[in-house]
């Protein structure tokens, strides 16, 4: 066994070494497609995958797989004279294409000549699921398997430098190969639109974001794939509108904002609200901006609101991302400076140029896997709530209520004398879904408790908290938000337990949403807390964003 094992590891290196000679000498994908692959670019064996062998790119995101796998499957079927036409699948995360079943044998043909190219490769699937291992392009396996699957999933790995981000067949093309029967061509699996098709079906070609909502529908250009005209349809499930986002940032180690704080007392009527871990910048904002990024191409444009501040690592060269000062959508000077997050919160909808649906996030909040936006909004412009199983509590203000309590109560009081119920849940700490003209609606409806808020230089007892909680209430009574779900993790900094699940969470990658917060934490728990917390956004988040200054920016 021991021999046999060892032998196997050896193979491997020899294919790997194979595969690098290639590279080296230009014997390669990027002779053949040189769109897709860069002179710059290396192979990994991913030893934890089975020895798989992944393209090492430094600007790996899955949108940018995604479409490099339909791009090169694409290439394959036209250079080898093979009809085929995109299907609307069950994921947005990875491509369809369909072809006659008698283009079988051709098809495996075509995939078997990316050899000696690229390590390309296949695997059979059962419906959505893969079954079996995955072989490359033109083994003996991967021949076998295309002779009989119903659907292949083909398509590259790629890892970013340090392999701490692999991608694989999850932003893979599948090949359906579609029956002939009764004069039409007949699906092997459910997908999204037609059981058939008929077999002289005209051809059309549309933009990708028509197929998949993971696309950057508003922000870039997409390639064009030939479909049918069923599948090239608007669905009603479809969000076709853009969709901005928000960040409030502050860094409490700067020295003139800790200057400007100074002057206005010891700051809020409870610890929490004056607790220095609460303005603490440990790099989350770059992170979560990666996140946003890799997780989120979908998003239209960034909003990052500040206090004369912004990090030392933010480019303002993209035209995706405008800094918003906090002079800027304060409608009275007065309330100014403010050192609460509720009173910043209550002025968001005034950021000009904003759209009509947006997230907020706050720095603390990241998403771990991809999303798109139905995840947050409806097609028909209704907002997601994503509720918490924490309670507000039951009883009435008192003096030790926590900032966040209070604003619950306060919330609750509004609620129950306006629509006659009584709020119980907190939210969830993930992004927000939030309409600008329900924002605006519940300044002028709630006058009163929304200018106290915006005055409020600390958190107050007398605050309420709009795009956390408020709002969804509101939104969901008139009609305009649904409860849903979200995969999440909340993460506190101050637990025992935390390292244990930071690692978990890394190696599943599994949550749509996580929040990492800290509200208690003392000088040394931050120290060590900030190089734990970076190692890990690191190793989750390791390719930088065009938010992110590059090296020439910085001299």
């Amino acid at each position: 066994m021991r021999l046999r094992t060892g032998l196997k590891g050896l193979l491997r290196r020899l294919h790997i070494i194979t595969w690098a000679a290639r590279f080296a000498r230009g014997r390669t994908a990027r002779r053949r497609w040189p769109h897709l692959f860069r002179a710059s670019e290396s192979l990994a064996v991913l030893s934890g995958r089975g020895g798989m062998i992944a393209l090492v790119r430094a600007t790996a995101s899955p949108l940018g797989l995604r479409e490099a796998n339909l791009e090169l499957i694409v290439s394959l079927l036209d250079d080898a004279g093979i009809d085929y036409f995109a299907v609307r699948g069950n994921s947005d995360f990875r491509s369809v294409l369909g072809v006659s079943e008698q283009d079988r044998e051709r098809v495996v043909a075509a995939l078997a000549t990316t050899r000696l190219t690229a390590p390309v490769y296949v695997s059979a699937c059962s419906g959505e699921r893969l079954v079996g291992s995955s072989s490359l392009c033109g083994s003996v396996r991967a021949r076998r398997t295309g002779s009989r699957a119903r659907v292949l999933r083909t398509g590259m790995v790629w890892a970013d430098p340090g392999n701490s981000l692999v991608l694989g067949l999850r932003y893979g093309c599948d090949i359906e190969f579609w029956r002939t029967e009764d004069g039409r061509l007949v699906a092997p699996r459910p997908n999204r639109v037609t059981e058939d098709i008929a077999l002289d079906e005209p051809r059309v070609s549309v933009p990708v974001s028509r197929l998949t909502g993971f696309a950057a529908l508003h922000t870039r250009r997409t390639q064009s794939v030939r479909t049918v005209e069923a599948c090239a349809d608007v669905l009603p499930e479809d969000v076709r509108f853009p969709v901005d986002v928000v960040y409030t940032w502050v860094d409490g180690a700067a020295p003139e904002w800790q200057r400007r704080r100074a002057r206005f007392s010891d700051g809020g009527y409870h610890t929490e609200s004056a607790n220095a871990a609460r303005y603490i910048s440990r790099d989350e904002l770059r992170y979560s901006l990666r996140a946003l990024e890799q997780n989120a191409p979908w998003v239209r444009h960034v909003y990052l609101v500040t206090d004369r501040q912004r990090p030392d690592w933010l480019s303002l060269r993209s035209s995706r991302l405008t800094v918003v000062d906090h002079t800027e959508i304060f409608q009275d000077p007065a309330a100014l400076p403010t050192y609460n997050s509720h009173a910043i919160e209550s002025q968001l909808h005034h950021i000009d140029g904003l759209s009509e649906h947006f997230l907020y996030f706050n720095d603390d909040m990241f998403l771990g896997c991809p999303t798109t936006p139905g995840d947050f909004f409806l097609s028909n412009g209704m907002t997601r709530t994503f509720f918490s199983p924490s309670q507000v509590p039951r009883w009435g203000l008192t003096v030790g209520d926590r900032p966040v309590d209070a604003a619950g109560k306060n919330n609750r009081k509004i609620i129950l004398d306006n629509f006659g119920s009584a709020l119980v849940q907190k939210l969830r700490h993930a992004p927000y879904a939030l309409r600008r003209s329900v924002l605006f609606e519940m300044e002028k409806e709630f006058a009163g408790a929304h200018h106290s808020t915006s005055h409020s230089r600390f958190r107050s007892a007398t605050d309420i908290s709009i795009p956390s909680s408020l709002y969804h209430y509101y939104a969901y009574f008139t009609g305009r938000a649904v409860p849903s779900e979200i995969s999440f993790a909340y993460l506190d900094l101050a637990k025992p337990e935390i390292s244990r699940r930071l690692g978990i969470l890394l190696n599943r990658r599994d949550r749509q949403a996580f929040c990492i917060n800290d509200t208690v934490s003392d000088t040394f728990e931050v120290n060590r807390q900030t190089l734990m917390l970076n190692a890990f956004l690191e190793a989750y988040f390791p390719v930088p964003s065009p938010f992110e200054r590059k090296e020439r920016e910085a001299r």
